[in-house]
């Protein structure tokens, strides 16, 4: 029998540790490859983790909602036949390693490891040596907590690590000292007449805490995937110059097409064509005319992107949000795109997707005509520049040109709105762009074959 270390693995790129949700296995227990684990949470998607080996589980190194580090291991297995015992070996080692050494080695590692904490982007060690998640360090930043004041909390986590509870509750704590320092600040310096206003709005406080006391409504807290969409779409309209364009497209050709090979496609391939991968390849042809709409800001710096990684929208069963990316979609033609789009479409409503697939998109689009809306403006997926926003196909009369003159037809009409980034992306790029995709999708040729 040996012993083996399970090791987390990467997690998708700029990501170097995740959270511990839950352990599916307890020690004792057996574990067969590729079964699954435990879960992790990163600050991207909740993922995963499945065994690399066959064998029982013997011990746990992390707790859940303790933070480990991508390439540490968090388990060690029991295993047959005869492979190292990698547990084992390493304490014969340290057993066997003269005291000299021992010293020097560990002196050595002292000095790397300092040099290393001067260098490295993905640690975060205050002078408490206190080690920090991305989240812990993501709310602290957009709450304007800075280290010395971050080293203050009482962390209750392992080794006193805080908690995203921890730093919640000192953030409502200060919120409140703030609150009542303005208040005493104000009381000293209103009049009779504000102090009566006061009154009076305290009066309508109470009883709106009475209205909730009464039970006529439901207080429900955001899960963690709520509240990390509601950090970023914040985030995203306090960084960006938010500004829409709209056009309006013919999607007749495309419509009378795709109802002539939906059925034949469906047997085939057996999975549906639907007007998403349509509108994400009128978007790539559209990027090649005009490629500084695929960039991203960096401080003072555009980032021109060469790869066209088209994020989509998609909605999740219990009504949260989620941008898988169609990668290269420059590369790809439509049938590959249906089938990306297809594919994680489908493992993202199963809770599927892997933290890549959600990583290293330029551009995005959602398709709110999904829900029956006419058109939209939706904000910009940081840190990129543009989004678009593609409505209900619905049919309307039309006024069409033609050698004959004027006729009104009945036409199959959809919206396209592109929300964009002003810092970077002027009035005339925008509005070229969103025009170019209506153009792409009207001349879409109806005689190809898939």
């Amino acid at each position: 029998m040996g012993k083996i270390e399970l090791i987390l693995p990467k997690m998708g790129e700029s990501v170097s540790e995740a959270t511990i949700i839950t352990w599916t296995k307890e020690v004792g227990d057996t574990v067969e490859m590729d079964e699954t684990i435990i879960e992790v949470a990163t600050d991207k998607v909740d993922s995963e983790v499945p065994s690399t080996h066959d064998g029982k589980l013997v011990e746990k190194l992390f707790d859940t909602d303790d933070v480990i580090e991508v390439g540490k291991p968090f388990a060690i297995l029991e295993v047959d036949g005869e492979e190292d015992d990698v547990v084992e070996k390493q304490i014969v080692k340290d057993l066997e390693e003269p005291i000299s050494n021992l010293s020097t080695n560990s002196e050595e590692k002292n000095i790397k490891s300092e040099i290393s904490n001067d260098i490295s982007t993905k640690t975060d060690q205050s002078t408490d040596n206190r080690f920090y998640s991305p989240l812990v360090k993501n709310i602290a930043k957009k709450e304007g907590i800075n280290s010395a004041e971050l080293a203050q909390i009482h962390g209750t986590g392992k080794d006193s690590r805080v908690t995203k509870s921890d730093i919640l509750d000192y953030i409502n704590t200060r919120e409140k000292n703030i609150q009542i320092s303005h208040q005493t600040t104000k009381e000293t310096k209103v009049s009779s007449k504000e102090i009566k206003i006061e009154q009076d709005q305290s009066i309508d406080v109470k009883e709106t805490n009475q209205f909730i006391e009464n039970k006529d409504v439901e207080i429900v807290e955001m899960d963690r995937m709520r509240k990390l969409i509601s950090a970023h779409m914040t985030m995203s309209k306090k960084t960006s110059a938010h500004i829409t364009s709209f056009v309006e497209a013919d999607m007749t050709n495309i419509v009378n097409w795709r109802n002539s090979v939906k059925e034949d496609f469906k047997i085939r391939e057996k999975q549906n064509i639907t007007f998403t991968p349509i509108i994400i390849e009128a978007m790539a042809k559209a990027i090649k005319d005009f490629p500084m709409i695929n960039v991203s800001v960096d401080g003072n710096n555009i980032v021109k992107h060469k790869n066209y990684n088209i994020g989509m929208a998609t909605a999740l069963p219990d009504g949260n949000l989620i941008v898988p990316v169609i990668k290269e979609c420059q590369n790809k033609n439509l049938i590959g795109i249906t089938k990306n789009v297809n594919d994680l479409a489908s493992r993202a409503r199963n809770s599927k997707l892997n933290p890549d697939d959600i990583q290293g998109g330029t551009i995005t689009m959602t398709n709110v005509g999904t829900f029956g809306n006419l058109m939209g403006t939706p904000i910009i997926n940081q840190p990129q520049v543009a989004i678009l926003a593609c409505g209900v196909i619905k049919k309307k009369p039309v006024v069409l040109e033609t050698k004959q003159g004027d006729v009104i037809a009945i036409r199959h009409m959809m919206y396209l709105s592109l929300t964009y980034d002003h810092r970077v992306v002027d009035g005339s790029l925008g509005g070229q762009f969103v025009k170019k995709v209506a153009d792409y999708l009207e001349n879409f040729d109806t005689s190809l074959s898939i």
